[in-house]
């Protein structure tokens, strides 16, 4: 035996779930509460890093509240979005999705924009409550374990070294790029996308108003996101032109920024380099299954999303909830059938193809003809009906922030509420029982 299969670590559970992100760690949470054994393994030491999806959508608001999570939530630095506005050609706005107009709690009818550190802490927080949670930090899956055809769990590199967790479940939740599904032989199927995204932020004094702000010029579009002190920018543009924009420098992207957002003349200076704008390669695409023995993959591991409504993280959750929803019972039996896993593909395949079909239409019929320089602004034939009979706008509204069959807490994941300190932030130290 070689040294190192001396040093190897080995461990067992009976759900391996493969990144710590808000379906990894839903999943996580509400699998334990039903009193399935739940590893979580997270790559980073933290969970502190800008430009992931900060949008919580009013059916994760829901869910957290079903959670018993939703005061220790609220308390969290946060803004909200209650209404996305375009400017018009002849003057004045028009609002095309207005979430005070959803019939929903009140406190549900918005967009909450926190950062996704705070969120995840808050999940790592209540999963240190149940003694089925483990979450590993510092802990990368390099590959996958397999027995007489089957996924048995996945090796990784953690703090100690190498590593087996052998499970009787593996679910993937590592994103567009998932080593998972790629080393189970899963590919998914590619939707054509002509545009990319870049992220960045720009200090802004005095308040902001919680609204979304779009705006569109031949050949780009930006869409600022209201933050505490700060606007979060979304610049889109064509795809492929990453290495132009970053030769172009930064005071020329300056000019394109204020070429769409005029008002910022004060404060654009405080984007100081281009390192500060992060380029995401835009992917729209979905597994034909979602699904081999012994794993699954939800979330972008299963669908990668357009960043367009920035519903990418409510689907994820979803996907979350649904699968708990459906494998804590078969998990509690240490029975998990392929049937099984196909059932959670079943459940949330609708939701999943209106969304990216309504998101290829908005590329197609919006966005690609604004970035092609044919026309700056979006139909405004849509934008006058909306105008005329504003009570429309809560159909984007719905689109966007409940979606299509939206999930609940199964009823052996709730909690009644109590008081407690909101979760650390992962500067002061982790808010949850992390085990390297």
């Amino acid at each position: 035996m070689s040294e190192a299969v001396r040093e190897t670590a080995r461990h067992g559970t009976t759900c391996a779930i493969v990144g710590g992100g808000p379906a990894g760690m839903v999943l996580g949470l509400l699998l334990a509460r039903a009193g399935v054994e739940v590893t979580v393994l997270e790559k980073h030491g933290d969970f502190l890093r800008d430009f992931r999806g900060d949008t919580v959508h009013p059916t994760t608001l829901r869910l957290l509240d079903e959670l018993g999570l939703y005061e220790r939530f609220a308390v969290l630095p946060h803004s909200e979005i209650h209404q996305v506005t375009f400017d018009l050609d002849e003057g004045g706005k028009v609002t095309v999705a207005d979430f005070d107009r959803l019939r929903l709690p009140r406190r549900y009818r918005c967009i909450a924009m926190v950062p996704q550190w705070d969120l995840l802490n808050l999940l790592a927080e209540a999963g240190r409550d149940e003694p089925a949670f483990t979450l590993r930090m510092r802990t990368e899956a390099v590959g996958l374990l397999r027995e007489s055809g089957r996924i048995t769990g996945v090796r990784y590199h953690g703090p100690d070294g190498p590593g087996e967790l052998r499970a009787d479940l593996t679910v993937a939740c590592d994103g567009r790029w998932s080593l998972c599904r790629r080393q189970a032989g899963l590919k998914p199927r590619e939707h054509p996308v002509n545009i990319d995204a870049w992220w960045f932020k720009i200090p802004v004094d005095g308040p902001i108003g919680p609204s979304l702000l779009p705006r569109t010029a031949p050949g780009k579009v930006t869409v600022a996101f209201p933050r505490e002190g700060y606007l979060q920018i979304a610049y889109l543009g064509p795809k492929g032109i990453d290495a132009r924009l970053r030769a172009r420098g930064i005071e020329a992207f300056r000019r394109d920024i204020l070429e769409l957002m005029p008002e910022l003349s004060g404060s654009v200076d405080g984007l100081r380099s281009m390192d500060e704008v992060k380029h995401l390669d835009v992917r729209l695409n979905r597994l034909r299954r979602w699904h081999t023995e012994g794993l699954l993959c939800i979330g972008d591991a299963a669908h990668a999303m357009s960043p367009l409504g920035g519903v990418g993280i409510n689907l994820a959750v979803q996907d979350a909830v649904a699968a708990a929803t459906l494998l804590a019972g078969p998990l509690s039996r240490r029975r998990v059938t392929g049937r099984d896993l196909a059932a959670v593909r079943r459940r949330r395949l609708l939701p999943t193809v209106v969304t990216q079909t309504l998101q290829r239409v908005l590329h197609r019929r919006v966005v690609d003809p604004i970035l092609a320089g044919q026309n700056a602004t979006p139909p405004t034939a849509v934008l006058a009906l909306i105008k005329r009979f504003p009570q429309l706008s809560a159909v984007p509204a719905y689109l966007v922030g409940v979606g299509i069959r939206p999930e609940h807490a199964p009823p052996f994941a709730r909690r009644a509420p109590r008081s407690q300190a909101p979760a650390a932030s992962p500067r002061t130290g982790p808010a949850s029982r992390s085990h390297p």
